[in-house]
């Protein structure tokens, strides 16, 4: 029982970084393996059963073989935006997969701000497209969308036309994820999205610039007072050298990877997620922000604001505002930032090389100890890819999501073209965890704006083995550098089973938590800001601050997320 629940609900969150495919006819391969020279891009007739079937004037293939339909079958598809793609309709990606299943897809892309509002108006309005993918689908919606008949059961699929998924679901690492897409109702309604991402487990990290620490004869900090003593060297010490005190010792931002205040250091003093910083303790379910640990950590961070050590622009500028302020082009200026990694505040592979200068700094220790860092399990990012009602061809849908688990075709989705973007491993070559490699990048990870790839859109069945499979290039050691360190949050890391994950409310549920969640959590991050610089006073309004949450219902807040946390984990296991 317990073992079940652990496995389940080390599904969790997510934070957050990797694939399949084959044309003409051959064997699939697992991701754990190549395919040898001459078995690249066919798939041999036997591969899955040996009949095809007959869906609405179509042919549609065995499972295994290619392509999936005899004639081309076009299928709408609404994809959630993604910066780094240029184009889905015109990608080469896109192209490519289209010549190997026969199946065009058009693309309807969400805008990358104002996303969800537009899905939202899509979902209520009834005008639905055959397949939504990478949308931003909460698990409430998935269930109420497809116990309404929206979005269709795909367990029928999976038994008849399923090949890929099949041998995700019967992966042993994997054995997790069938528990966790399937619904209440006993049905799955979405096509899973897994990334065993270690380094994303533990995003919510602190950089520092060590050439700065190295002139000013200082280690990485242990403890918030030594950090505290770093901050204000490198304000006063001129550490860039200039003779001028431009040194931001620390700065956030309003968007970017786990780039926000409180997050890290709140950690320091007690649990915090840059979320709903939600925790479970013996089965019940808590919050952080109305602790007084939590005051604790808002006034060590108004102290190093009032000394000018934060940045005032940490609570305004987005992401792109504090990259520029890591990349300033004439002198570093910039001395320590938060973030899921070093591109958050700087520019990865850039001309300066800036990011490389930046070093991890563990989880600071607190007045009580160093308390566990945030954790977002590593195993799935999500499970919202959907075929509705509407698709006159869900068999082709289906298979055509299915094929995008093959290892080639998921490095292609991913990087780009063969040989071109990336390539298999040669003999030899040695992946990131030490054994033979699986696959090389030959142009480094970047977020710039490209047309041979989804970068990261669409499902994938990403393992820890596959991800650690990457052939180490110490011209490219960005996954190696975070890797390393993300090990040094390993010790802090909290036990599964006491971080909340995901939940699925029932309709009812959902709407009533709607309402509570945007008006407590925009409340929160409000009075962060507020209470860090002052705009509100930390020791006379920490009260009234506390009665407002009260006031705002918290209790009922929680008590949802209660009982969707027992109906899905301790009922499923009696």
């Amino acid at each position: 029982m317990k073992k079940s629940l652990v496995l389940i609900v080390s599904l969790c969150l997510v934070l957050s970084l990797l694939f399949i495919g084959c044309g003409g006819k051959k064997d699939t391969i697992s991701t754990d393996e190549k395919p040898s020279e001459n078995e690249q891009g066919t798939t041999k007739p036997d591969a899955g059963k040996s009949q095809d079937d007959t869906v609405v004037g179509v042919k549609v293939s065995a499972p295994g073989q290619y392509p999936i339909v005899d004639k081309k079958v076009t299928l709408t598809v609404l994809i959630g935006g993604n910066p780094a793609v240029e184009d889905f309709n015109s990608n080469e990606f896109t192209k490519w997969y289209e010549e190997k299943t026969n199946v065009h897809a058009q693309f309807d892309v969400l805008p990358v701000k104002g996303g969800q509002e537009k899905l939202n108006l899509i979902l209520a309005s009834g005008d639905y497209p055959d397949v939504i993918m990478s949308a931003g689908l909460t698990a409430s919606q998935i269930m109420s969308f497809g116990s309404q008949g929206v979005f269709i059961p795909l367990n029928d699929l999976i038994d008849k036309h399923g090949f890929e998924l099949k041998k995700v679901l019967e992966d042993e690492e994997m054995a997790y994820v069938k528990d966790v897409i399937t619904f209440p109702d006993g049905n799955i309604y979405a096509m899973p999205d897994i990334n065993h991402c270690y380094h994303c487990s533990m995003a919510q990290k602190l950089w520092i610039y060590k050439p700065w620490l190295d002139k000013l004869g200082f280690d990485i900090p242990k403890t918030l007072e030594e950090y505290r003593e770093i901050l204000r060297a490198f304000k006063t010490q001129d550490p860039n050298g200039n003779g001028k005190a431009d040194e931001i010792p620390f700065a956030a931002a309003t968007t970017g990877w786990f780039a926000q205040l409180p997050g890290f250091f709140m950690c320091s003093f007690i649990y915090c997620d840059n979320n709903k910083s939600m925790t479970i303790k013996d089965g019940k379910i808590d919050v952080s922000f109305n602790k007084p640990e939590w005051k604790q950590g808002l006034k060590y961070l108004k102290e190093l604001y009032d000394e000018g050590l934060i940045s005032p622009e940490s609570f305004t500028q987005d992401g792109d505002q504090l990259r520029q302020m890591g990349e300033n082009p004439e002198i570093p200026i910039l001395g320590s930032a938060v973030g899921g990694h070093m591109g958050v505040f700087t520019q990865f592979y850039g001309q300066s090389g800036r990011w490389l200068e930046y070093v991890i700094v563990p989880p600071l220790q607190g007045p009580e100890g160093t308390k566990p860092t945030c954790y977002y399990n590593p195993f799935m990012t999500g499970f919202d890819t959907v075929i509705t009602k509407k698709c006159q061809y869900p068999e082709v849908a289906f298979k055509w999501i299915d094929g995008m688990y093959e290892l080639e075709t998921m490095l292609r989705s991913l990087f780009g073209r063969p040989d071109k973007e990336w390539r298999w491993a040669k003999e030899g070559e040695i992946g990131l965890h030490g054994g033979p490699g699986l696959y090389k990048l030959l142009v480094p990870w970047t977020e710039t704006v490209q047309n041979n790839c989804w970068y990261q859109s669409g499902p994938q069945a990403r393992t820890s083995h596959f991800r650690l499979s990457e052939v180490y290039d110490p011209e490219q050691p960005l996954e190696k550098i975070l890797y390393e360190a993300t090990q040094l949050y390993e010790p802090f890391r909290p036990d599964y089973t006491e971080v909340l994950p995901p939940l699925v409310f029932t309709e009812e549920q959902a709407s009533e938590l709607a309402d509570l969640e945007k008006t407590i959590l925009d409340y929160v991050k409000q009075m962060v800001a507020r209470f860090i610089t002052g705009d509100a006073d930390l020791e006379t309004e920490w009260e009234i601050y506390l009665k407002t949450l009260d006031d705002m219902n918290l209790a009922r807040f929680i008590e949802i997320h209660q009982e969707a946390y027992d109906l899905k984990f301790k009922n499923k296991n009696k």
